[in-house]
């Protein structure tokens, strides 16, 4: 069934509401220099014993794990009568891993070795409390205000507390998997909140798939909607389908405009006095429920947006509890990047 998207909502002068009046401050667990301290130490011993020389360098505190960083020392080695000192393997400490978690009382230790860009071994082990990561802080901060970015997303923090923050129009298309409470409704409802606040609906259009009907229902009557959020798995189809004959219809007018992508038809339409045309993202919450009622058409649908719609600004979010070969296929594999 094709069901053509409409406009909805009918904000003509839609103006971004102040962060502050939307998105909720959170307090930060204090850093606890000294246990930090003392557990890298205790690495640094617990190496030692086990015949691997290493000093502990320093450390970075991320909201839920610190990375320690650990260089690794040299053991001497005789040669017959010539003693030589050689450098630690880096395999020697990855695999001491789960003697470093229960030397530190931890549930797991992550080793990286080594961080890319230095001379360290990075041992991650879980902090006693975690902190959040707050959305407000995220799009306030440097990383998300440049301007290079054309649709900027926060994803979240690294390991050294430093904001993660990317592109959606440079990805140019996501692939959310995880099982039941991993926080993929977080993720998506994050990468939501993003755009809407950041974007007028002159600039940015969405189009919500949603078979569960609780997750993405309460964007109903946001102006940014190219439709009601669509719950109903037999129209879900129709909504893929109409995005790629919108795909199509962009790529006539920038054949005829000579445009190379969006930013440059947009350029083109200014420079003549015409509206631009506007981003489109198409999320996709649970694919799983797709793929059960129209496999083929679902697939054929997905693939084409995957392959050639991000020129036009046409962008896909699509969300699966399990990424088997059945729900994501070697063929929308394939074709994300």
């Amino acid at each position: 069934e094709l069901l053509t998207p409409r406009i909805v909502g009918g904000a003509q002068d839609w103006k971004l509401p102040p962060l502050g009046t939307i998105l909720n401050d959170w307090d930060r667990v204090a850093d606890d220099d000294n246990h930090i301290r003392n557990q890298g130490r205790l690495i640094q011993e617990t190496l030692a014993l086990f015949g691997v020389p290493a000093d502990f360098e320093g450390a970075y505190k991320g909201p839920s794990v610190t990375q320690y960083l650990i260089k690794p020392g040299y053991v001497e080695r005789k040669s017959g009568a010539e003693t030589q000192r050689v450098k630690v393997k880096v395999a020697k400490i990855a695999a001491l891993s789960n003697d470093l978690a229960l030397a530190l009382a931890a549930s797991s230790v992550r080793i990286e070795a080594p961080i890319p860009g230095t001379n360290y071994v990075g041992v991650e082990v879980p902090n006693q409390a975690s902190n959040v990561v707050g959305l407000k802080e995220l799009m306030e901060s440097d990383a998300f205000g440049e301007k290079k970015r054309t649709l900027p997303i926060a994803l979240g923090e690294d390991v050294k507390g430093q904001p993660i923050v990317s592109d959606m129009a440079r990805m140019p298309h996501l692939l959310i998997a995880g099982a039941t409470g991993s926080g993929k409704s977080v993720c998506i409802n994050s990468i939501i909140a993003c755009l809407l606040l950041t974007h007028t609906p002159d600039n940015l259009r969405l189009l919500m798939i949603d078979p569960k009907m609780v997750e993405l229902s309460i964007y109903n009557g946001v102006p940014h909607l190219l439709s009601p959020v669509v719950t109903e798995v037999d129209k879900a189809s129709g909504v893929l389908f109409w995005a790629v004959k919108e795909m199509e219809r962009r790529y006539t007018l920038f054949s005829k405009a000579n445009a190379r992508d969006l930013p440059r038809y947009n350029a083109y339409l200014q420079k003549n006095g015409e509206k631009p045309l506007p981003y489109i993202v198409v999320i996709v919450d649970e694919m799983a429920d797709l793929m059960m009622a129209a496999p083929e058409e679902v697939e054929k649908h997905i693939c084409r947006l995957a392959q050639m719609a991000r020129a036009v600004g046409i962008h896909l979010i699509i969300a699966t509890q399990r990424p088997s070969v059945d729900v994501i296929t070697g063929l929308i594999k394939a074709n994300f990047p």
